[in-house]
């Protein structure tokens, strides 16, 4: 579909607002400016139109998959260091953007199979559970008028309402939080309208890298997906033109971008996909508007300011859904796949990927030490890859 400028512009505005909600959302809960995670979405969504050379209509957003393992890394090697190990991931995609252009998609696919992939993304969003639940506790009033908010438009939402539940979740929470008195607009008031975001620079630990490394695993296949999806939308093979290898090479150059600033790993967002499906606009050029916009907000010192005063109860509501709902997308990417459980190796497989990942398993030697999501993703790899697939079913 073919619009003028002015249009592009609102309607680029109108993506970014699709994907504001959830690209804020990360930056808070890990607790770092929300500033920097605008920032770097909308550089990074530059950066990957550039490599893929104009030709995919995405934004890269905050990804959800690595709230758990930057918590973690960071109790343990401090935000500098986890940083270290984000950018570290940028280069996993760079290194699988290499495998998928030398020899195609099927290495990625007998490495990193829905039986690996599906628990790893579980863990993910079951990790944060107690997380979430302890949030919403702090008013349990406000944290559920959220919660039901956001499934209410999920359940009964129509156009591009449907498309923001979180954005939409958090207005109605915020705002009966404003009502009820517990919101504090001093800071807001006191903030400067013009500010650069609060990046942190990163710090290169060899134990932060090898944390980090594994948790690449589930994003680098839901970016497989997304690209499927997007070239549905668009009716355009964009696995082929302009290629895997240059989209997953977009996003890793942006996420190693994002990790020397300060801000949240990217990924492509499937809220701005059904956006582009309602409303059967597939110009990329509107996606970098969107990138601009995110940009020029994320500049604007009072945006952040009045982010950072969002009660706690509010995110927890949303945490209560979010993380339910991550897990439940690795339950349907076992389903998809139509994964066999009366096979006793793919129940090998999933059993100890989430015994491992929910139990926090932590394997050290020396300084070298590998825990939780990532130790679970390794020991997933290498068990679908050493056991026989002739198993019949466990006995009971």
């Amino acid at each position: 579909m073919q619009t003028n400028l002015p249009k592009r512009i609102i309607i680029g505005v109108q993506f970014l607002f699709v994907a504001f909600g959830a690209t804020v959302l990360v930056p808070l809960l890990i607790d770092i400016d929300p500033a920097v995670a605008l920032f770097t979405a909308g550089v990074g969504t530059l950066i990957f139109h550039l490599i893929t050379k104009g030709k995919v209509p995405v934004f890269l957003g905050s990804s959800f998959a690595f709230i758990a393992p930057i918590v973690a890394a960071t109790k343990l090697y401090g935000y500098p260091g986890t940083l270290g190990g984000l950018i570290a991931v940028g280069l996993v995609y760079g290194i699988v953007s290499a495998i998928v252009k030398l020899w195609g998609l099927r290495v990625i696919e007998r490495i990193f199979p829905a039986v690996v992939v599906g628990p790893v993304i579980m863990i993910i969003g079951l990790s944060l559970a107690k997380v979430g639940v302890d949030m919403a506790s702090s008013n349990w009033m406000i944290a559920l008028s959220v919660l039901v908010t956001a499934i209410v438009i999920i359940s009964y939402g129509k156009g591009l309402m449907k498309l923001i539940p979180i954005f939409i979740g958090i207005i109605v929470g915020y705002t009966i939080s404003i009502i009820t008195g517990l919101v504090d607009f001093t800071s807001v008031g006191e903030a400067a309208w013009f500010a650069l975001p609060k990046f942190t620079h990163p710090e290169f630990n060899w134990g932060a890298i090898i944390y980090m490394i594994p948790v690449a695993i589930a994003p680098v296949i839901e970016h497989i997906g997304d690209m499927y999806a997007i070239g549905g939308v668009a009716d355009k093979n964009f696995v082929k033109d302009p290629g895997l290898h240059r989209t997953l090479l977009g996003d890793g150059v942006a996420t190693a971008f994002a990790g020397f600033l300060g801000g949240p790993p990217n990924t492509t967002y499937s809220e701005v996909t059904g956006a582009i499906a309602l409303t059967k606009i597939v110009d990329p050029r509107i996606l970098r508007i969107s990138a601009v916009t995110a940009i020029v907000f994320s500049l604007i010192g009072k945006v952040s300011a009045l982010l950072k005063t969002i009660p706690q109860a509010v995110l927890g509501g949303i945490m209560l859904l979010l993380f339910g709902m991550i897990a439940s997308i690795g339950i349907k990417t076992l389903i998809d796949a139509k994964t066999d459980f009366s096979n006793s190796r793919n129940q090998i497989i999933v059993s100890i990927i989430l015994t491992i990942g929910i139990g926090g398993a932590q394997v050290s030697v020396g300084h070298f030490s590998l825990a939780g999501i990532g130790l679970a993703s390794v020991v997933g790899v290498i068990l679908n890859l050493i056991l026989p697939n002739k198993s019949k079913g466990l006995k009971h």
